[in-house]
């Protein structure tokens, strides 16, 4: 790898999926991003679901999905309208190196290019998850206030940020 790693987001497709399935998280994340076989199948069933693959040069070493529907992440409207942002991760075996920041800035600037009626991205992350909850505040997220409760794994702080232009 490079000093300076080409990071790119596109869209899953079939050819990307087997080398998606390959990635994982350490044992304890799991509790707060699941499995990557679990959310493509899910991604699959929502309307307005799009999963997405973190490329590094090339290679495929993360995921998330965008949501078309904030709404769907904690059951709340937005003022404005919002993307939500589900199921990001870095896989275990690249975590540690700053890609999940340099991932997450792509992210955000693809839903800008992508979506540009959105203004904002929500998404939610588990009071335990303190790695991710750091990411997303030195991303520019800020909590709302609220907690989202319906989480697998206990309460979740409601976060948003707006979109690059």
């Amino acid at each position: 790898m490079t000093d300076r790693p080409d990071i790119q987001v596109v869209p899953v497709d079939a050819p990307l999926r087997p080398a998606l399935l390959a990635l994982g998280v350490h044992d304890e994340q799991y509790a707060f991003v699941g499995r990557v076989a679990d959310s493509l199948a899910d991604a699959e069933s929502c309307e307005g679901s799009e999963p997405m693959a973190v490329l590094c040069d090339g290679e495929p070493i993360g995921f998330y999905r965008v949501e078309k529907h904030a709404r769907t992440l904690a059951g709340v409207d937005f003022e404005h309208p919002t993307l939500g942002l589900r199921s990001f991760f870095i896989d275990a075996r690249w975590q540690g190196r700053g890609l999940g920041r340099l991932a997450l800035m792509a992210a955000m600037r693809d839903m800008a290019l992508r979506h540009p009626m959105a203004r904002d991205v929500a998404l939610t992350v588990n009071l335990r998850n303190a790695p991710g909850l750091a990411l997303y505040l030195r991303a520019g997220f800020r909590e709302t206030g609220g907690l989202y409760h319906g989480g697998r794994s206990g309460p979740q702080y409601l976060m948003l940020c707006a979109l690059p232009r």
